[in-house]
C-alpha cells in the first residue's frame, strides 16, 4: 500500500468512526442499551482516536524528523494505538469511580514501557 493510500485510508476510517460515535452519543440512551451500547461507545471512541493519534503522530514526525517516511508510519500508529488505549483504559475506569492518579501513571508507564521495547527491537534490528 502506498503512503497516499495509507493516509487516504487512515483518514476515512477516522471520519466514519467520527460518525459512529457522534451517532451513538445522540442517539443511544445508555440506560436502554445495556452493556452493549457502552463496549460499541468505547469502541467508536477506541477507533476515532486511534485514527486523529495515528495521523497526528505521522504528521508530527514527518515534520520534526528525516527518518525514513515508511519507517515513521508504523511507529505513530503503534504510538497512537497506545495513548487512544491508554485515554479509554481511564475513562473506563472512571465510569466505575476506580481511576486515581497512580493508576493513571502506573498504566501509562507500563504502555511507555512497552513502547520502548518496540523501540529497542526496531533500533536492533536495523
Amino acid at each position: 500500500m502506498t503512503l497516499k493510500k495509507y493516509l487516504i485510508m487512515m483518514s476515512l476510517a477516522t471520519v466514519a468512526s467520527l460518525i459512529i460515535l457522534a451517532v451513538i452519543v445522540f442517539y443511544l440512551n445508555p440506560q436502554e442499551a445495556g452493556w452493549w451500547g457502552l463496549v460499541l461507545f468505547y469502541a467508536a471512541l477506541l477507533a476515532t482516536l486511534l485514527g486523529i493519534f495515528a495521523l497526528l503522530g505521522f504528521i508530527l514526525r514527518v515534520w520534526l524528523t528525516s527518518a525514513p517516511i515508511f519507517h515513521q508510519v508504523s511507529i505513530a500508529f503503534r504510538q497512537g494505538a497506545w495513548f487512544a488505549i491508554l485515554i479509554v483504559f481511564c475513562l473506563i475506569l472512571q465510569s466505575h469511580s476506580w481511576l486515581s492518579w497512580w493508576v493513571a501513571l502506573l498504566a501509562a508507564l507500563l504502555l511507555s514501557a512497552i513502547e520502548t521495547w518496540f523501540l529497542s527491537l526496531n533500533q536492533r534490528g536495523r
